[in-house]
């Protein structure tokens, strides 16, 4: 083996020849993911001192296609965010953590302010001040952004921020597992979507900041939960995974999920007799539907993409026609559990022998991927989105201050997880298994029973993990199969997970 070491207080690039690998990046940070959370905790490695690498297995902009579910909570008409955290609280329940809820909410203000410094577009009221709804669960109109857009929006200001810091992105760039020695992070394994390569990454920190694990209850493009597999991948335990929100502004079987704004800006819930109802009706399983007919005629440019898609993929015209509502699963909240400084946590013990909760070394997580204690039963409309920005700017802060002061390490353990990655791969390929479609479809029917019945659920869990995954395409190149199956392996440990921990 041959090391050459080029130092900069910034960077610190190594290359290294590995067996049959030429070459090997080393990072200080590397963000896992293209959201929000993820884009926002490599601008704070960025501003922290250090040059992080984005690695994620989609693409500039990919992430702008998230559900729009709700826009940022924030405490715009208020004095302070004290009503903020106590609609949090009830809203949540008992499992909410007042502390975290506390440090969030205080943050939403000078969040939402940073993101208009850097071009974010609102949607305004008369005297040019952010525009502010009504949502349920908040005692106060707080809920703001771009429409239906806000995601997409916000995407593409921290995208834009990224490129101006010079943060390099490795798109198309599948996480396989990560590299750890003693319960630290050594680095990150990756395969190359474009050339099918297994490629070795080395770091001291890595962030995770993917998307949640929805897509268990439909398909895993509308959620792969690839930071919680990596972080099951090494023994860290999920917590908060009893508990799966639904959304109740949700088309059956089209993937649409509409955002909640709308109920601020004319949109009703109600009963097929007319009556005005809420979103509680829904989620417990009355027939209802959602009127658009009178949205406010400011609002309707501000929500045109709903009016599309919900056009193209049903037929129905919002304008004259009611939408029939059927709750999903639009997004997740249990994952990775963490501290204030969005470093990941597992059960050890100390020196001494003492039950204690141990930091694994260089792991952090954000965003959809962390269980923060924020939400508790169910997240109070504006609060997913601003825990990603809040969370991610606090990992990637602390994760570049641990970066500065430590070393690189873990080389011999990089190597060995190659070659396990490598035996992953072989093995998915032969595998002989069931086909992609029907995996998918046992693995989202055995999930969607786990209320009635969890042992039935887990048996058949098991029982197609059991089988494998088969494949009928074995090229490595751009090969969309074998990276499905890749998605699809990692949410079947997700939902044993679910089903064994909650």
């Amino acid at each position: 083996m041959t090391l050459e070491v080029t130092f900069s207080r910034r960077h610190v690039h190594e290359i290294v020849t590995f067996g049959r690998y030429d070459s090997m990046e080393s990072w200080d940070v590397v963000v896992v993911g293209s959201g929000p959370a993820a884009l926002r905790s490599a601008i704070a490695c960025a501003d922290g001192g250090t040059t992080p690498l984005l690695v994620d297995e989609f693409g500039v902009g990919s992430s702008s296609g998230s559900p729009p579910v709700a826009g940022l909570a924030a405490s715009i008409d208020e004095n302070g965010p004290e009503s903020h955290i106590e609609d949090t609280m009830n809203y949540g329940g008992n499992s909410s953590r007042e502390e975290v809820v506390r440090r969030i909410c205080n943050e939403a203000v000078p969040t939402l302010a940073e993101l208009e410094r850097w071009g974010l577009v609102l949607r305004r009221r008369e005297g040019g001040l952010p525009h502010s709804s009504m949502a349920p669960g908040h005692t106060i109109a707080r809920l703001t952004g771009c429409g239906d857009s806000t995601i997409r929006e916000v995407n593409r200001v921290l995208e834009e921020q990224a490129i101006k810091r010079g943060i390099q992105r490795n798109a198309d760039s599948m996480p396989l597992g990560i590299v750890s020695d003693n319960n630290q992070v050594r680095g990150l394994i990756t395969l190359n979507v474009i050339n099918g390569e297994i490629e070795p990454i080395q770091a001291k920190a890595v962030i995770l900041a993917t998307e949640g694990h929805q897509g268990l209850w439909s398909t895993p493009s509308e959620g792969g939960g690839t930071g919680t597999m990596l972080a099951l991948s090494v023994g860290i335990d999920l917590e908060g995974m009893d508990s799966t929100p639904r959304h109740p502004l949700t088309i059956r079987d089209c993937g649409i999920h509409i955002p909640i704004d709308v109920l601020g800006s004319g949109g009703r819930i109600r009963r097929e007799n007319g009556d005005d109802v809420g979103p509680e009706e829904v989620l417990q399983g009355e027939q209802c539907v959602l009127d658009l007919r009178a949205l406010d005629s400011e609002a309707e440019n501000w929500f045109s993409q709903t009016s599309t898609r919900v056009m193209d993929r049903t037929g129905i015209d919002i304008s004259r026609e009611v939408i029939p509502l059927s709750p999903g699963v639009a997004y997740t909240t249990g994952g990775v559990p963490c501290d204030e400084n969005g470093r990941v946590t597992f059960h050890g013990t100390t020196k001494e022998g003492l039950p204690a909760k141990l930091w694994f070394s260089g792991l952090y997580t954000a965003g959809r991927t962390a269980h923060t204690g924020m939400h508790g039963e169910a997240p109070l409309s504006g609060n997913l989105l601003l825990e990603e920005l809040v969370t991610g700017k606090i990992a990637g802060s602390h994760a570049s201050e641990w970066a500065i002061e430590n070393n690189f390490g873990g080389k011999v353990q990089i190597d060995k997880a190659l070659n396990e990655a490598s035996r992953k791969i072989t093995a998915l390929r032969e595998s002989g298994g069931s086909p992609i479609g029907e995996f998918n479809s046992i693995l989202s029917s055995a999930i969607s029973i786990s209320d009635s019945s969890k042992e039935a659920a887990l048996e058949k869990i098991r029982k197609i993990r059991d089988s494998g995954i088969g494949l009928t395409d074995n090229s490595t190149i751009m090969n969309t199969e074998l990276l499905e199956a890749i998605r699809l392996d990692g949410l079947a440990s997700v939902a044993e997970s679910i089903l064994t921990t909650g």
